[in-house]
């Protein structure tokens, strides 16, 4: 596996897994019909000091771009607040569910902790970790993130209802 700053030309094969997990409404805040156009920007659109990165499996299928490997999840890195608040990096994380178990997501974790660290963030904040996504969670714990705080019945689960969302910090 290759972790590497996110393309434009990635779009397509992000789109191909966010667009579902997205629609699914279990794990962003995000409205199921975000339009693409939104989440493009979002996730690949980025200007220092917020960058993207892509998780890509080296599998031999060749890419739009003719460069090998598939496109299996990304990240990206943003200040959390503006001015006096902008040392303390923000990201979010998605991972192709056909590769969830193999380590995709914690390789993420580890390459946005340490470009954040490179960019100059001191820290790194989650304000929404969805407390139903016990492996996001799970995940954070052991990459030394700390929950400062569960807020109760701050996400509207399609299935769960409301439920509480993770506050989550560790410094770089």
């Amino acid at each position: 596996m290759q972790i590497r700053d996110a393309r434009p030309e990635d779009w397509p094969a992000v789109w191909a897994f966010a667009a579902p997990i997205v629609a699914s409404g279990e794990h962003f805040v995000w409205e199921p019909d975000t339009t693409e156009d939104r989440l493009r920007a979002y996730w690949i659109e980025k200007t220092a000091p917020a960058s993207a990165l892509v998780a890509v499996l080296e599998d031999g299928e060749e890419r739009e771009g003719g460069s090998g490997g598939r496109v299996v999840g990304i990240a990206e890195i943003h200040p959390n607040q503006p001015g006096r608040g902008a040392h303390i990096a923000n990201a979010g994380f998605m991972v192709d569910p056909s590769v969830r178990g193999k380590g995709i997501g914690r390789a993420l974790g580890d390459a946005a902790l340490a470009r954040a660290k490179a960019d100059g963030f001191t820290a790194m904040q989650f304000n929404a970790v969805v407390a139903t996504n016990t492996r996001a969670v799970d995940l954070w714990h052991s990459l030394g993130f700390r929950t400062l705080a569960v807020l109760p019945e701050t996400f509207r689960h399609p299935v769960e209802g409301l439920v509480g969302m993770h506050l989550m910090f560790r410094e770089l």
